[in-house]
């Protein structure tokens, strides 16, 4: 029984290798980026967020082995798709005003993509700076939120 089982995973874990999704590793172009106040911000973001959002992805190994490759690719769409640097000033939905915010909150970069690059867990220290730094390049919408409040 325990073998039929493992026969049974195993073809249908080379079955999914055929499913195209999330094989497609063309990085589309760079069409502008942002002012940076500084280039330890632009360093800092390169090293923790730009596999997702820009479009200088470095797609790992796995990127290319089915399941991972379909979360990584969901992954790399959505984030690209709230906030890209490379299109800056071309897409309108660029939510750069919640980057810090969202730095802050220990949301990005996410607890998953640090276990497979740990290049991108920034010091405390780097962390403060990387934050003041985003803040100075793209505003912060909780301090403008709250602003707001008081009027």
């Amino acid at each position: 029984m325990k073998k039929r089982f493992a026969a049974i995973v195993l073809i249908i874990l080379i079955a999914i290798q055929f499913v195209p999704y999330g094989k497609d590793h063309k990085n589309p172009p760079v069409v502008s980026e942002p002012q940076w106040d500084s280039p330890k911000t632009r360093e800092y973001f390169f090293r923790a967020c730009k596999d997702c959002h820009s479009n200088e992805t470095e797609w790992p190994w796995y990127s290319n082995i089915a399941p991972m490759s379909w979360l990584i690719q969901r992954d790399v769409e959505e984030g690209r798709e709230h906030f890209n640097i490379s299109e800056w000033g071309v897409k309108r939905e660029n939510d750069g005003e919640e980057a810090a915010e969202e730095v802050r909150e220990g949301e990005m970069p996410p607890w998953f993509y640090l276990i497979a690059h740990p290049e991108a867990r920034l010091s405390k220290e780097e962390k403060k700076k990387f934050i003041t730094g985003l803040i100075k390049t793209f505003g912060d919408k909780k301090r403008d939120d709250d602003h707001h409040d008081e009027d």
